[in-house]
Order: structure tokens, then sequence, then C-alpha cells
């Protein structure tokens, strides 16, 4: 049976956050983390074996967060506050059911395993046998052709990207950030030596976005240095 929780998020497009702290648990050395795609589904049958995992080694009632959101979500609260409890210390594990439940993806897996990886904390995925502790070499080098993978990953990614690129340009295609009305870059310019660098201010006064506005006075701040060198 699903443990009562203490806290819970909205639902919404990015899916619901519950957590759960064990009774006079402030520093709990375990932590439990559970993900499911929606709303609509339960995380019971995770739970069922990962608590029992815990159990069968002992460990104190673990905290366990959990979110409803897809792996795609570039929002999940419960891992957040499960990385924001692992920074704050004392945490000597996580404990999912799969890799998958833990990482969006391939690439931002070894970025989560990593940080508890560089905070001593072992990463456990009861489903797959996988388990990161020092006293684990299995666990590892398990860890390390996940990363491995991770980085040729990415290396093809970055090589499809540079040829994409390559294709545009031998097409004529105009690549990178359209140039700027000469009119808007005008009124920065004037609001600027009014009132001075003040992004928000400028951004007001004219309407614009305070990220054109930063482009611009970036761009006028190094013309202004080239000047004076």
């Amino acid at each position: 049976m699903t443990p009562p929780s203490a806290g819970s998020a909205d639902s919404g497009s990015v899916g619901r956050c519950t957590t759960h702290h064990p009774m006079n648990a402030t520093k709990n050395p375990t932590i439990v983390y559970l993900r499911v795609s929606t709303a609509e589904q339960e995380t019971d049958s995770q739970e069922h074996q990962v608590l029992e995992y815990c159990r069968v080694r002992g460990w104190q009632p673990p905290v366990i967060f959990r979110d409803a959101a897809s792996g795609a979500s570039s929002s999940r609260p419960g891992l957040e506050q499960m990385l924001a409890q692992v920074r704050a210390g004392g945490v000597h594990q996580v404990v999912t059911y799969k890799p998958d439940r833990l990482g969006r993806r391939l690439t931002h897996l070894p970025i989560i395993v990593g940080e508890l990886q560089m905070r001593n904390v072992a990463s456990i995925c009861t489903s797959q046998g996988i388990d990161t502790s020092k006293q684990n070499p299995v666990g590892q080098l398990q860890l390390g052709v996940l990363m491995a993978v991770a980085g040729f990953e990415r290396a093809l990614i970055k090589a499809r990207t540079l040829a994409g690129l390559e294709v545009a340009r031998r097409r004529g295609k105009r690549l990178g950030r359209p140039p700027l009305d000469p009119t808007i870059v005008r009124l920065i310019h004037d609001s600027a030596a009014r009132l001075g660098h003040h992004v928000r201010a400028i951004a007001r006064e004219i309407h614009a976005p305070p990220s054109t506005v930063c482009r611009v006075l970036a761009k006028l701040d190094r013309e202004e240095i080239h000047a004076v060198g």
C-alpha cells in the first residue's frame, strides 16, 4: 500500500509530485525515487519492489520522492527535491526501479549519476542489478559503460548537427540569428544614453525583450572598447 504523501505539486502538463518522509527522518541515508509517465498511473508496482530491496538490507524506511511526468518533461519537481536533499548531505544511496525512471534520456542520466558519484552517493536500480557503490566493482563497470555510450551518442548528435549546417550553407541559407531592426537598435542606443545600461528600464521604455536590449548593449560595449583600444 502506498504510504501517505507529505506534500504534493499541482497536476498539469508536468504531472504531479509527492514526497513521503518517515517519522523522525531528518537525515535519512536512503532516498527512493519513483516516476510514472502520467498522473493516471501509479507507482505501486515500482514501490513494492524498491522498498522490499531496502527492507531486506536492513535500511531504515527511506524518504520517497515521486513524479508523475513524462520522461521528456523538463520539469520534475520530485527529482529536483531529491537532488536538493542529496546536496544537503547525509545521503548514502538513491534507489530507483530502472535507470530510465531517473534520467529522461541516455544523455541526461549520466549527469544525474555523475553528481551522485561526486557526492559519494550510490545509484541503485533494483530491476537491473545496477549498484554504483564503491563496494561493487561491477556497478562501477556498468557506470563506465553507461557514460561511454552517452558520450558516443553526444558525439553522433554533434556530427549530425555539423553536417546539417554544412548542407544548409551550401544551399545558401543564412544561419544564426537574424539581424536586428535598425530602428530598434537606434531606440536602445538613445535610451541607454539617457538611462544608462539598465536593461529592464530600457526594455520597458521601448517595449522590447530584455534579451534584445542585452544583445545591443553588449555589441555597443564591444564597439566602445575597440574604439578606446
